[in-house]
């Protein structure tokens, strides 16, 4: 039983450190069609609980072993939050990482039990919160997420938003399209909407990019880079595994373009040298250093936004 696993690059969130809280089998309240775990019959409690200690020393002797990381990755063989300690686990693990005041906390969540007050209550101590938001359609939810029966899609989207009222730290939302499930731009829309009434730091759009546990297929890069137009005026990351060719041609804007794209859409910076020819990029960082644009940090990616 591996409890702490890494540490691993995380493009997005730095050298990470994974802390598993269901080890030994999946554990989850989804059977989400995109997993790369095993199909499972989804459950509503942990069944195969790991003990608080067992958790905690695991911590301390990986920490002891390697402690130039940058985040301590709470996520499951499964949900997470289905962790009846994740209080006492939350707090603690503070306690141990007093020492090491450079790494921050995070929790990979499906975000389906935010409405639950014990869970809310663990999740408002770590630094970083992920929560995933892949469809608020009823139908597409249901083929992309296959929730547990004792789920409801309301209590979910109320439960992420008395959350983020709450929460001080930095919430981040991830959307995964799927293939002719949740890949249009109503779906999108309807995502971007919720989330503009949530206290949220930052959007990670992605699709499939491993084996998944049904045969079920990606949307292509292009289709991604059109399905972000529906988030409109929030942090919105790409997320690639790899560098890709895109295959559109690249922006040319002028400084008036520069401001009118950052309106609608800040970019980070990957994003920006991905979808921006090399002239517009080096005219967007003079716009920064001139201090006509601004650039805010989420996690560890920089976004370029509007003053």
């Amino acid at each position: 039983m591996q409890v702490v696993f890494g540490p691993i690059l995380s493009r997005r969130f730095g050298v990470s450190l994974g802390v598993d809280l269901s080890p030994n089998k999946k554990q989850c309240n989804f059977d989400c069609v995109y997993c790369e775990l095993t199909k499972s019959k989804t459950l509503e409690i942990m069944q195969d609980i790991v003990p608080l200690d067992t958790v905690l020393d695991s911590v301390r002797e990986a920490l002891k072993q390697d402690s130039k990381i940058d985040v301590l990755t709470f996520s499951a063989n499964g949900e997470p939050t289905l962790y009846p300690y994740l209080y006492e686990l939350i707090v603690k693990t503070k306690e141990i990482l007093k020492p090491y005041p450079h790494i921050k906390t995070l929790i990979l969540s499906n975000g389906s039990r935010f409405w639950d007050e014990d869970v809310r209550k663990a999740l408002n101590e770590f630094d970083m919160v992920k929560f995933s938001c892949d469809s608020l359609n009823p139908k597409s939810f249901k083929k992309v997420d296959r929730p547990d029966g004792s789920l409801s899609l309301d209590s979910i989207k109320q439960g992420i938003k008395e959350f983020s009222l709450s929460y001080k730290g930095a919430l981040i939302a991830e959307v995964l399209f799927v293939k002719d499930i949740n890949d249009s731009i109503e779906d999108a829309k309807s995502i971007a909407l919720f989330l503009k009434e949530v206290n949220i730091a930052r959007v990670d759009l992605s699709t499939i990019d491993r084996p998944s546990s049904y045969a079920v297929k990606p949307i292509d890069y292009e289709s991604l880079v059109s399905l972000s137009s529906a988030f409109c005026g929030l942090n919105v990351c790409i997320a690639k595994r790899v560098p890709l060719d895109y295959k559109h041609e690249k922006m040319h804007l002028d400084e008036n373009g520069i401001l009118e794209l950052l309106a609608r859409r800040p970019l980070s910076i990957e994003d920006a040298k991905t979808l921006l020819d090399e002239s517009t990029f080096k005219l967007l960082d003079s716009m920064k250093e001139a201090k006509k644009i601004k650039v805010q940090r989420v996690g560890i990616l920089d976004f370029f936004k509007p003053l």
